[in-house]
């Protein structure tokens, strides 16, 4: 059996000699793969598990790390917030190449677009959406110290740390100037919170939550599974709002539509639009959103960094595929509305 990123014989080894309990693997195909990590189906004899390993090729020794995704689904598994069912680790790269971890296979759906939400309907789409400013909220309730991950990460200057690292990332991709980039930094810059104290207690924080992050039953509405875990960290939780909401697409910001990143989810009949969502997020974890401002401008400049990475590399050649040669545009745009953001004190 030949799998990109599989050793077949080896792995079939390895489930042998350490899950046996697992029943014995009968296929092994690709569920999901691309820059990020790549998941794979594993059929076994007794059920069906997902492995997850880093991408193909060289990648940072900090980046991709499976250590750290299987870390934190350990330690939130029994907890209120929905993950696969951890099942085992190898740090072994030996064994397919790369360090790799088992996962329990949940029967849901990554949702990405509004046409996938269709049958379920407006009513059962709204409670949906709502699942999923309750479950962030569950992911910011975590008593992680309790969890046992209380070294996971460096809360105290989190905001400052992650504006000077997307500084840093920005100097590396760009190949061209954005003054509004610059004013925009200095915007961000003066609004970090003056002192550790000042900022928001810290909570676990996901890094990169959306819907198409979780595996979703649609009929009747739930989320079964926070996954993509990679970004996870110890930080500011409303950053993790703010870079949400930058992924929204709400009815009638036509705007939005032209910036090719995430799905148009949000823009399915039902679901809460994103100062819904923010609602209701406030509603059930008891935060002050009264600066989302600066975390939603923060998110669509974190945004821009990427998208302007992603341009950069297609300019370079080392990115192939259907509309990159339009993405360059988006980044002017994410940069206006982060300004108009911090203009109009709303998110």
């Amino acid at each position: 059996m030949t799998v990109p990123g599989i050793d077949w014989p080896r792995l079939v080894a390895w489930m042998g000699a350490h899950v046996p309990s697992e029943g014995e693997p009968v296929s092994v195909s690709l569920i999901s793969g691309g820059r990020s990590n790549l998941t794979y189906l594993v059929e076994t004899t007794g059920r069906r598990v997902v492995l997850r390993r880093p991408p193909l090729g060289h990648v940072l020794p900090t980046a991709h790390d499976m250590r750290r995704e299987w870390r934190v689904i350990s330690a939130l598994h029994g907890t209120p917030v929905p993950v696969p069912e951890p099942v085992a680790f190898c740090a072994d790269e030996e064994v397919i190449g790369a360090p790799f971890y088992l996962m329990g296979y949940v029967e849901g759906a990554a949702v990405r677009n509004r046409q996938e939400l269709a049958t379920p309907g407006p009513e059962e789409t709204r409670r949906l959406s709502q699942r999923l400013a309750e479950v962030l909220a569950e992911i910011h309730a975590v008593d992680y110290r309790a969890a046992g991950l209380s070294d996971f990460g460096r809360p105290d200057g989190y905001m400052a740390r992650q504006l000077e690292r997307w500084c840093q990332q920005w100097e590396r991709s760009a190949d061209r100037q954005e003054p509004a980039y610059d004013r925009l930094v200095a915007r961000l810059r003066a609004r970090l919170p003056a002192t550790p104290a000042a900022a928001p207690a810290a909570t676990l924080v996901h890094g990169d939550y959306r819907l198409d992050n979780t595996l979703v039953r649609a009929d009747p509405p739930e989320i079964l599974a926070v996954v993509d875990w990679e970004m996870s960290t110890l930080g500011d939780p409303l950053a993790d709002l703010g870079l949400t909401l930058t992924y929204w697409h709400d009815r009638g910001d036509d705007e939005r539509a032209s910036i090719p990143v995430a799905g148009d989810v949000t823009l399915a009949p039902g679901f809460l639009s994103a100062a819904e969502f923010s609602a209701h997020y406030a509603k059930v974890s008891g935060r002050d959103l009264a600066d989302l401002d600066f975390y939603v401008a923060f998110g669509n400049f974190k945004l821009a960094v990427i998208v302007e990475g992603i341009h950069a590399r297609f300019r370079q050649g080392k990115t192939v595929g259907e509309g990159f040669e339009r993405i360059g545009g988006a980044v002017p745009t994410l940069i206006a509305r982060a300004h108009r953001t911090l203009d109009d004190g709303t998110a």
